[in-house]
């Protein structure tokens, strides 16, 4: 199964290290591949390190891609996070 979904950056930081950590945090343990897509460069959204070169900043508009047998409960479990901003509060 393969699911896309287009989403907006909540949090007041942007995708800086905490909800980078999270997001890989939420994927270790997933079947499905996942990937982020931000100004025409996509990224295997399982390392911090590559959501960080992003330098995606608040209200950025990211498409997620996610191709497994658990996309339906990964995509979610993100879009959750992504609207909560993983849990940060506005400064």
């Amino acid at each position: 199964m393969k699911l896309i979904k287009k989403i907006k950056v909540n949090n007041p930081l942007g995708l800086h290290i905490r909800p980078a950590a999270t997001i890989v945090k939420l994927l270790q343990n997933t079947k499905s591949k996942v990937f982020f897509t931000y100004k025409k460069q996509t990224i295997n959204a399982k390392s911090i390190m590559s959501i960080l070169i992003l330098a995606a900043k608040k209200n950025a508009k990211i498409t997620i891609t996610i191709e497994g047998s658990d996309a339906n409960a990964v995509m979610t479990t993100l879009t959750n996070n992504f609207e909560n901003g993983f849990g940060e509060k506005e400064c």
